[in-house]
């Protein structure tokens, strides 16, 4: 992870929207990109020139699905995301590492003018910036090691791993749980939650309340014996 706090976002000027139909980035994570669509890879050139941002934008319903290329509805929690490290191909194309900055909101979006392919919005930020280190996050530091040392969570696979990042003291608590929180859960429903929840504790208790349920339904599972079962059966 690079330093957060070099980074600066300029919310009074418009910024260019990435949508996708889930999410895809939260502050701390590291998202690496392929762009090849005209209108994002005009997107990307004009970042580049700038301040090298963008947001990563999520759609709202299913129209997106009749008018992708169109300009289908948007939820309004967007995250922020850096251009870090960028790969320009023969073709035009884009491989991008894009790092999460912080969470805002969509205030309006600005109509299309001339030239420009990709959609741009006003945005405000959401919440505390990812704060909250004030010993507040601690307790679901360590509850976290302890998840994932060992009880069902521990088994599974991405938990040695994220074990490891939560044990180095290095790495901000805050960052911790952003990270944590988009790695060990699949939902996009509640990572779209965690992402328009601007407050770090009640995002540390969500994610808590989450794995919770997860390592239950890991129990369960575990109960039923998956190795025993004919071939082709599953678990629901």
């Amino acid at each position: 992870m690079s330093d957060q706090s070099a980074i600066t976002v300029n919310f009074g000027r418009p910024m260019p929207v990435f949508p996708l139909d889930v999410v895809t980035l939260l502050p701390q994570q590291v998202l690496p990109l392929h762009v090849f669509e005209e209108r994002y890879r005009q997107m990307v050139r004009d970042a580049l020139d700038g301040a090298g941002q963008f947001a990563m934008a999520v759609f709202e319903g299913d129209r997106w699905k009749q008018d992708y290329h169109g300009r289908p509805p948007l939820k309004p929690a967007v995250s922020i995301g850096q251009i870090v490290q960028h790969e320009c191909t023969q073709d035009g194309r884009y491989n991008l590492l894009l790092q999460g900055v912080c969470r805002a909101r969509i205030v309006r979006e600005l109509p299309a003018r001339g030239g420009r392919l990709y959609r741009e919005a006003v945005l405000a930020p959401i919440g505390d910036g990812g704060g909250g280190e004030g010993g507040e996050l601690e307790p679901m530091r360590r509850w976290l090691e302890d998840a994932l040392a060992e009880g069902p969570l521990a088994g599974m696979a991405a938990a040695e791993p994220v074990l490891a990042l939560v044990r180095d003291e290095d790495i901000p608590t805050s960052a911790v749980i952003e990270l944590v929180g988009f790695t060990l859960t699949s939902d996009s429903a509640f990572k779209y939650r965690l992402l328009s929840e601007g407050n770090a504790a009640k995002r540390a208790e969500m994610l808590r309340v989450e794995l919770e349920a997860l390592g239950v339904l890991i129990e369960r599972a575990g109960r039923q014996r998956p190795e025993d079962w004919p071939k082709g059966c599953s678990w629901n």
